[in-house]
Order: structure tokens, then C-alpha cells, then sequence
């Protein structure tokens, strides 16, 4: 009976070792005699497993057959940094030194791109555009670089504007096909709308707080003078392929229309509108705003705001770092852009996760990080950022950020979707049934009860 018992374990494996990398050919082998061993009290160990206390926190299941090696827990620290180290295509026994031309300061700022990880490796498609990349459009009054898929190919879901306005300057009344959404840098910026229904709308809005405008509202941005330097923002456009040079611009418009027709359309003569700027103004300087009074306006002002104060938002709870999210179900209008404020002190990590739904872009405001993007099928590639740059996290691909300096880390997660959402790695695997997560990645019982029920996001 166990030389048939034998035989038959014999063919059920077969198929494993033939299949099975030749490193863990042996440890198949040796799991088979271990098996022929047990066969006579395999009833016994069925009936302990099943006398286990029901709701039990960990697992008493089998170890799982092995069929590919383990993988290395050598690590991988980024080689070196924007104040120390020299960049050199070397990590451990491989690479080796650059004897021809080199661009150092890109080879310091992308030590993960020059020198990778080892657990790097397939394609994943550039996901980090520097602002300082992009041709920037200088004014009277300020300038404005954008990134689009021009540039960023990968980032086919949404695209940006980095603006300046001095104090006073304007961005002239406009509107665009896409929605408007803007997070304040530096200084404070006026805004003016009106909606479809004629409501109008004022507001200020400072450092850390956003506006949001729907498609086809026409608006106006203006520094004031809070700040002898005006202020900066950032705006996001929800489609990648949105150019800052296809807006639709109120002198742009007036200086292709025959003047006859603007006589008939506002009931004037040419005279009132002979000082029409005869192309576009784009930026230009003016006095500043005195107040933030609407004018009147008998059908009233928008009901719900177009600007939200972010920087007065409570964080979300953390293990460490901070965390503020705004979206539809916070920031009401703002129906198309989701996003969360993010800061990861020195040595920490934005949790493993992924966004199920949407793409992830990112901004980069201060300190220095790390991103390793996988993208399935064994592909994984490891991108780092400075303030500044731009990052791309394609849909449901896994993800991790890290501080790599000494200094907090502050970036924005910016999504196109009216309701942010993320999965966390750590919490799916606390929620998993643990004889699952086990025969998976081998854990033991201790450490498997200590993974976290709760997202911690910032670990």
C-alpha cells in the first residue's frame, strides 16, 4: 500500500518538477519524500486542523508546495542623493563606470533610473516630467509652462499649467472644453465666474486652498496684492491632450469680430469699443483687486462655491504624516478632479496601494521621494522626484512613495474622478483569510496578525 502510495505522489508531482526552475527542483524533491513519511497520519493532521477554535486571528494550514524560488531580501537603498554620493551606473557587481560624455546633474537627481534597483525590471513608460522641461511663456505680469501629452506622453488623462501672476496681473477672462481645477502655491489669487444661469461668483483664495470650474464657465484669475509677489498655482486640466494655447480668451474672440456685429450685439457704438485690443492680452498688469464684493446680480450667486480652503481641512488619520483629501463629496462643485495633500516625514513611506479606478498625477512640492511603479506581468520601474516634478501612476497600478531625504515630504495626489479611492496593500492582507495569505507569500502566524486592519496610508 505505501509503495502504491509512492507511485502515485510520484506522478502527481511530475508535472511540478518538470516545470519548476532548476533551483527549487531539489526542494520539490524533498518536499515528495517528506510526503511519503506523513501519508500514514494524514487523517490526524486533517482532524487538528479541523479542531481549531472558529475566528481564530491566524492560520494552521500546510506550507504550500514551492515551484519558484524566493525572492531576494537584499535591499535596495537609493545609491545616492542630491548633496552626496557620485552618480555612477554601479550597484553591487553590476554596471560599471561612464567613460564617455555625462549629464551629471540629471544622473544626481535619477539615481534610481541610472544605478536601479533589482527589482526593477520589464518596460514601464516614463511616469516623471520636470516642469523645468517645459517651455515657459513669459508676459507682462508673469508666465505660464504647461505639461501636456506632448511631453508626457503617458499622462493621457489630464495635463498642467504652472502659472506666476505678479501682483495685480491677470489672467484675462477665459474659458476652456475642460474643467479647471487649481491648488495656490504662493500668494493669493482672486477669481470671478459666472454660470450658464447668470449667477456670478468672487472669491479669494489663498496658499493650500483650490478652485474648481465646470467646462464652459467662463472666469478670471488676478493677484492681488497680499503678497509684494503675488502668487502661483497650479492648474490641472482633465484631459491630457489640453493645450494652454486653445483657450478661448475674451480679447481673442471681440478682435475676430466685425464691428458691426459687437455694435448690434451689446447695443453700442464703435466708438464705445474702439480700444479692443486688436490680439490676445493672455497676462497683463492692472491694479489690484480692492475687495471681493460680486456685482449685483439679480439672478443671484452660484450656490455652490467655486473655491474650497483646503488649508483650514482637518487631516485624515494617519500613522504618520498628514493627510487631507478633497473631492465631491467635500468640495461640492468639483465633480471631475479628485485629490489628497500628502506628507511623509524623513523615513517613511506612503503605504504599498493602488487607485482602482483612476489615474494618479502627482506634484511634487517639497522634499525629495521615490516611486516604484508596477505595472503586472513583471514589469516595475522606479522613478524619484524633487519639487517641482510630475509623476504618472497609471489605473490599478501598484505604487509606494518614499521620503528619501531629510526633510518633510509634500506632495499632491490629483485624480480624474469626482470620489477618491485607494486600496491599501497592508489592509487587503489583513482582511484575507490568513491560510490565503500564507500559502501566498509564506508569512507566519505572528506576522500576519500584525498586519493592519485600518489603512495607515503614511506609514
Amino acid at each position: 500500500m505505501l509503495s502504491l502510495s509512492l507511485c502515485l505522489c510520484a506522478l502527481l508531482l511530475a508535472p511540478s518538477v518538470s516545470a519548476a526552475p532548476a533551483s527549487s527542483i531539489s526542494s520539490v524533491a524533498s518536499q515528495a519524500s517528506a510526503s511519503a513519511s506523513t501519508i500514514g497520519t494524514a487523517s490526524t493532521a486533517v482532524f487538528e486542523s479541523s479542531s481549531t477554535p472558529a475566528g481564530t486571528e491566524t492560520s494552521s494550514a500546510a506550507e504550500s508546495t514551492a515551484t519558484v524560488p524566493y525572492a531576494s531580501t537584499n535591499p535596495n537603498y537609493v545609491m545616492w542623493g542630491l548633496d552626496n554620493g557620485t552618480p555612477a551606473p554601479i550597484r553591487g557587481s553590476l554596471g560599471a563606470s561612464i567613460i564617455g560624455p555625462a549629464n551629471v546633474p540629471m544622473e544626481q537627481e535619477n539615481p534610481d533610473l541610472f544605478a536601479p534597483p533589482t527589482t526593477d525590471a520589464g518596460t514601464v513608460g516614463n511616469a516623471k516630467w520636470p516642469f523645468a522641461l517645459s517651455h515657459n511663456r513669459l508676459q507682462t505680469g508673469g508666465w505660464a509652462r504647461q505639461e501636456n501629452v506632448d511631453v508626457f506622453p503617458i499622462a493621457t488623462s489630464m495635463a498642467a499649467v504652472n502659472m506666476r501672476l505678479e501682483a495685480g496681473a491677470i489672467r484675462e477672462l477665459h474659458w476652456h472644453l475642460t474643467s479647471e481645477w487649481a491648488y495656490v502655491l504662493k500668494g493669493t489669487t482672486q477669481v470671478t465666474a459666472v454660470d450658464s444661469q447668470g449667477r456670478n461668483f468672487v472669491g479669494n483664495v489663498g496658499p493650500g486652498d483650490l478652485w474648481y470650474f465646470p467646462p464652459g464657465i467662463p472666469h478670471s484669475l488676478q493677484a492681488t496684492n497680499d503678497s509684494a509677489d503675488g502668487s502661483e498655482f497650479l492648474l490641472i486640466f482633465d484631459n491630457g491632450d489640453f493645450s494652454e494655447d486653445a483657450t478661448f480668451l475674451l480679447t481673442d474672440w471681440l478682435s475676430h469680430v466685425p464691428m458691426e456685429v459687437i455694435e448690434k450685439n451689446f447695443k453700442a457704438t464703435a466708438a464705445d469699443f474702439s480700444e479692443i485690443p486688436a490680439q490676445q492680452l493672455y497676462i497683463f498688469p492692472a491694479a489690484a483687486p480692492a475687495n471681493t464684493d460680486p456685482v449685483s446680480d439679480p439672478q443671484g450667486q452660484v450656490p455652490d462655491s467655486f473655491t474650497y480652503a483646503l488649508s483650514q481641512v482637518n487631516n485624515t488619520p494617519s500613522a504618520a504624516g498628514t493627510v487631507k483629501i478633497a473631492d465631491s463629496t467635500t468640495f461640492t462643485v468639483a465633480t471631475t478632479i479628485a485629490a489628497a495633500e500628502v506628507t511623509v516625514p524623513p523615513g517613511s513611506i506612503r503605504e504599498l496601494h493602488w487607485h482602482p479606478t483612476m489615474d494618479e498625477w502627482s506634484f511634487f512640492i517639497e522634499g525629495e521621494a521615490r516611486v516604484t511603479i508596477f505595472a503586472a506581468q513583471g514589469n516595475a520601474r522606479t522613478f524619484n522626484f524633487q519639487p517641482g516634478d510630475i509623476g504618472f501612476v497609471p489605473t490599478a497600478m501598484g505604487h509606494y512613495v518614499e521620503n528619501t531625504g531629510n526633510t518633510t515630504l509634500k506632495y499632491l495626489e490629483i485624480f480624474n474622478t469626482d470620489k477618491y479611492q485607494d486600496v491599501s496593500l497592508n489592509q487587503w492582507l489583513a482582511l484575507t483569510p490568513p491560510a490565503l495569505v500564507k500559502a501566498h507569500l509564506g508569512l507566519s502566524d505572528e506576522t500576519i496578525a500584525s498586519l493592519s486592519k485600518t489603512k495607515n496610508i503614511v506609514i
